[in-house]
């Protein structure tokens, strides 16, 4: 057993060793190993690969490749340019133009492949040659996609949702449905920045183009319809009982494949490619959660969540306090660590606390994805910048650092909203599932 003491200067170190650029699953172990050794027995070391084998036995985590695999087929099928230029044509007449479908296309495309990142490359590779040939501040048009692309995890089905809901044995489920009207939320607070944006500095936008007839535009929102789809069937098969959230996705992975072959880029060289991004994106995602699972084993012999739970009731700080510090210490993390360490690497210490403040595991989970959103696009870090300047090849990074700053102050509004009117994420559920036996109040 340790106390907070200890506990504390475990979590400084691990992350000293992560801000002295050790992978996060090497930071993990050596931190669970050195508890292990020092204040339990070394034989303990030799539990890891039990601890790994079970880690990866959730069934839940299977969801992970198939949502990587839905992503990488719908890229590579050219079913996005599609869907960039049917959105263009409703979104255009708003001020600030195409920088909105930028933001919807994002927001679309999110729903259906549940990564940041990958939001951000597809999106990149179809929106800039747009604007190559228009009068807008390319920085603004950076940082709405860098915007957009933040919205892939939190808009189920996100990624980090099921890394989340696997780490502390909460739904993914429920927190899907938690996720729902804060990412809608965050879309239309982006589009209004756009607004607040073109209407000030109107030089920065070019004036609104020319709109094609009617027909034509209704003809074109067929386009729509294979993400819209992917979507309905993912959440429709969850919250109506018929399938688990890895089944949901196992069925979208099925369903991308015709409609891969309806833009005729089904074959197996494209399948052959997609089967490798997945086979990399999922070996290093699960090393890192396998390592996540062993360091909570181990603090869990090291009876860390009832010391942290005891420290928590004995500090006497507000719920309203205790988030609000959580919110800052986030906010300075996100500007050091990628958004996957820095859930992986926290929650383990954090979530005890959170749970001992009475505050909803379900609530949290949402807060905490948000959070990794915000480390998206925090300079310098930030991993759908580079992502974006990399699909751009020219320029500098600054000007992408530069065209976040205003996406980056809607989040922080945003967080400040979830906190403010925590029913945002918990009414939703409450609707769908059993009423928690845990709520965030104030």
């Amino acid at each position: 057993m340790i106390g907070v003491t200890e506990t504390a200067i475990g979590f400084v170190l691990l992350i000293g060793l992560l801000f002295l650029g050790l992978h996060v699953a090497t930071a993990m172990f050596g931190i669970a190993v050195l508890g292990a050794v020092v204040y339990l027995s070394p034989a303990l070391v030799n539990a890891a690969g039990m601890q790994f084998w079970s880690a990866m036995e959730d069934y839940t985590l299977l969801a992970i490749p198939l949502y990587i695999l839905l992503g990488e087929i719908l890229v590579r099928s050219g079913s996005t340019d599609q869907l960039y230029r049917s959105l263009a044509d409703w979104l255009n007449p708003l001020p600030g133009g195409l920088l909105h479908t930028n933001v919807g296309a994002s927001a679309i495309f999110s729903a259906v492949s549940g990564s940041s990142v990958a939001t951000a490359a597809t999106v990149a590779t179809v929106a800039l040659p747009s604007f190559r040939k228009r009068g807008y501040d390319e920085r603004l048009v950076l940082g709405s996609i860098a915007a957009g692309a933040s919205l892939g995890n939190l808009i189920p089905p996100g990624i980090a949702l099921i890394v989340y809901g696997a780490l502390t044995n909460t739904s993914v489920g429920q927190l899907y449905a938690a996720a729902v009207i804060p990412g809608v939320i965050m879309t239309l607070l982006f589009m209004a920045t756009i607004i607040v944006i073109a209407l000030a500095k109107p030089a920065w936008v070019r004036e609104k183009e020319a709109i094609d007839p009617l027909m034509v535009r209704l003809s074109r929102l067929i386009d729509l319809l294979p993400p819209l789809v992917i979507f309905t069937i993912i959440m429709g098969s969850i919250y109506t009982g018929w399938a688990t959230v890895t089944e949901s996705a196992a069925l979208a992975v099925v369903v991308s494949l015709p409609i891969a072959a309806m833009y005729g880029k089904l074959n197996i060289r494209m399948l052959h490619e997609c089967f490798i991004a997945t086979a990399q994106l999922t070996a290093m995602s699960m090393l890192v959660l396998a390592c996540a699972f062993y360091l909570n084993f181990v603090l869990g012999l090291l009876g860390v969540t009832p010391a942290l739970g005891k420290f928590v009731t004995e500090l006497g700080a507000s719920r309203l306090e205790l988030l609000l510090a959580l919110a800052v210490f986030y906010l300075l993390l996100g500007v050091f660590f990628e958004s996957l360490p820095m859930m992986v690497g926290t929650v383990p210490v954090v979530f005890p606390v959170v749970v001992a403040a009475g505050i909803d595991p379900i609530w949290f989970g949402v807060f905490m994805v948000l959070m990794c959103e915000i480390s998206l696009i925090s300079p310098p870090v930030g991993m759908t910048l580079y992502v974006i300047q990399a699909v751009r090849r020219e320029g500098t990074i600054a000007q992408v650092f530069a065209g976040t700053i205003p996406f980056f102050a809607a989040m922080v509004l945003m967080t400040g909203l979830l906190i403010a009117f925590p029913e945002m994420a918990l009414w939703l559920p409450r609707m769908m599932f059993q009423p928690y036996s845990t709520v965030l109040s104030h």
